[in-house]
């Protein structure tokens, strides 16, 4: 048997307690909606929580690992650039080279050819000098000491590391100075497989070949960085993301039920007014 008395009334305190309960979920559902977590915080679920932390580490390790890896290949590219120029400069190398090779041209004709020859060089010497991309020169700088290296990954670990070689100093892809004083000097610099042009062309293209390999290596990996970071990212998004369209009925059904706890609450506060009557009251 119940007891009336004005001083503990357990419906009213009942009612609050709901609406207390109800006002907490409440602020749980309008949190997920605002922020579209489910896990936005540590208080949400601390194991959780802590497992997206480490997860955003990767994806923001692998964002600077890609940008590092971008700037490879911007260094790449300033590279092959100056070494297809070069490679245009030695075919009119080669041109001014056959002119001097022949013993019938007179001496003006070959001061002439020399004096390109020289021009020819000194521009190959300023592509060069030109050839640098954030302060790195693959091809005036040798290896290791001006090797490039980047990650490839999130891992910290040496195996992960990948390195870029300089190809210089720039004397690999320099001819000899000239004038070429006579046929012969530039008959020599002809010579299939032992001159100077033959060295020096095949120094330029072995290095356009290895750079080629790098440049494909580097978008290859930057393609794999992005592929992994947008997995990375969904694998998050299911883990601690809110479902929205079930929090949004939620959040109307807990509005529902607060008006009904806000109207319990005042009916059970107004109960005990009754007593009154029983002492005349009006």
């Amino acid at each position: 048997m119940s007891m009336t008395s004005i001083n503990t009334n357990a419906n009213a305190m009942m009612a609050l307690q709901s609406l207390n309960r109800t006002n907490d979920a409440l602020a749980q559902v309008q949190k997920r909606v605002s922020t579209g977590y489910r896990v936005s915080d540590a208080k949400d679920d601390g194991g959780a929580f802590a497992i997206a932390q480490t997860i955003r580490a990767d994806t923001a390790t692998l964002t600077a690992v890609n940008e590092q890896m971008g700037g490879m290949r911007g260094l790449i590219d300033v590279s092959l650039s100056a070494l297809e120029e070069f490679s245009s400069s030695m075919i009119e190398i080669r041109s001014v080279l056959t002119r001097l090779a022949d013993g019938t041209i007179n001496d003006e004709a070959r001061s002439q050819c020399n004096q390109r020859y020289e021009q020819l060089r000194t521009q190959i010497t300023n592509f060069l000098a030109d050839a640098d991309f954030s302060g790195h020169n693959l091809l005036t700088g040798t290896s290791p000491a001006d090797d490039v290296i980047a990650m490839r990954s999130e891992s910290a670990d040496v195996a992960d590391l990948y390195t870029l070689a300089a190809l210089g100093p720039d004397t690999n892809f320099l001819v000899a100075p000239g004038p070429l004083a006579t046929a012969a000097d530039a008959q020599a610099a002809l010579a299939p497989g032992a001159g100077d042009f033959d060295s020096i062309n095949n120094a330029i293209n072995d290095a356009m070949n290895r750079l080629g390999s790098d440049a494909r290596y580097v978008d290859a990996q930057i393609t794999y960085n992005r592929d992994k970071i947008d997995s990375i990212e969904g694998g998050l998004g299911a883990l601690i993301d809110a479902d929205l369209a079930k929090e949004s009925a939620r959040l109307q059904a807990l509005q529902i039920h607060q008006q009904l706890g806000t109207q319990t609450l005042s009916i059970a506060n107004q109960a005990p007014q009754f007593l009154t009557s029983l002492f005349g009251g009006r």
